[in-house]
């Protein structure tokens, strides 16, 4: 069975809140909104032009 803790620690909503959008917002500019210093790219790019190319979708055909 699943271990829970044996106490309940009060915390500020307001304070757990800001905290925790801190660090989502974070991850989120670090891992999908910047683009990378290899290519230049954002995730999303690189997984579109990645799943174009497995299907041999080229510039140069129909």
């Amino acid at each position: 069975m699943a271990d829970f803790a044996k106490e309940v620690i009060p915390v500020n909503l307001e304070d757990e809140m800001r905290m925790s959008y801190m660090d989502y917002a974070m991850s989120v500019i670090v891992g999908r909104a910047l683009p990378d210093v290899r290519d230049g790219m954002k995730p999303v790019h690189r997984r579109a032009l990645f799943v174009m190319s497995e299907q041999n979708n080229d510039w140069n055909k129909p």
